[in-house]
């Protein structure tokens, strides 16, 4: 079982992640670490390393492998970073970022996805992880300043909260958009005023709704 899983995840990153542009050499080798199929519902085991979301708990999802590898990459992490997530949802994108941050911060709205992904984030010792429930479009202002930050579901506009908590060179990677579709979007700050902004169009992609005060209402 467990050399079937691997070379499905050998074929992932090769097929997926690799070939369409992502060199990152510390996101490509968690993407070959992480057993993705501990964070799929156990009747969807056999598509965990398929190229596509797939549902979770609450309707929400566990994003496409090759977006998680986009937005990671996009983070420009290199092992010394807290880095604050917006959406723990199956805790995927967490273990990741475990992998290549010191430190990771992660907000969800829903309990049970919280507790699930916990729970399999102590299986795998990812004890460098502090999730907490709640509306996560405010951020994790006692932690701040974050030098990377990733909001794992779309947004209506660029929450100015969670760029207020990034350090000066910080990172927001975020999905902009419609509640449809949304355009992947790179923050970088610039200077202590927070306004003070590049902005990067990564592409386009799909995200379930960012609900909050500084987000969609539910």
């Amino acid at each position: 079982m467990t050399d079937r899983f691997l070379k499905q995840r050998m074929k992932m990153v090769d097929a997926q992640i690799r070939a369409r542009g992502i060199a990152d050499p510390g996101v490509l080798q968690a993407m070959e670490k992480i057993p993705r199929h501990l964070f799929v519902d156990e009747g969807l085991i056999g598509q965990a390393y398929a190229d596509t979301p797939l549902p979770i708990d609450r309707q929400q999802t566990i994003s496409q492998p090759y977006i998680v590898a986009l937005m990671s990459e996009a983070m420009e992490l290199n092992g010394r970073e807290k880095v604050l997530e917006i959406g723990t949802g199956s805790g995927y994108q967490t273990a990741i970022l475990a992998e290549l941050a010191e430190r990771v911060f992660s907000v969800e709205r829903i309990a049970v996805l919280a507790a699930r992904a916990r729970k399999v984030l102590d299986l795998m010792n990812y004890y460098n992880v502090a999730i907490r429930v709640g509306d996560g479009t405010y951020g994790w202002r006692e932690e701040a300043p974050f030098e990377a930050i990733v909001v794992t579901a779309g947004a209506p506009r660029i929450p100015r909260i969670l760029v207020e908590q990034l350090a000066v060179g910080g990172r927001l990677v975020v999905p902009v958009g419609g509640r449809h579709s949304q355009v992947l979007t790179k923050v970088t700050r610039l200077s202590a005023d927070p306004d003070d902004q590049k902005r990067e169009d990564l592409g386009g992609c799909r995200f379930v709704d960012l609900i909050g005060e500084h987000g969609w209402e539910n």
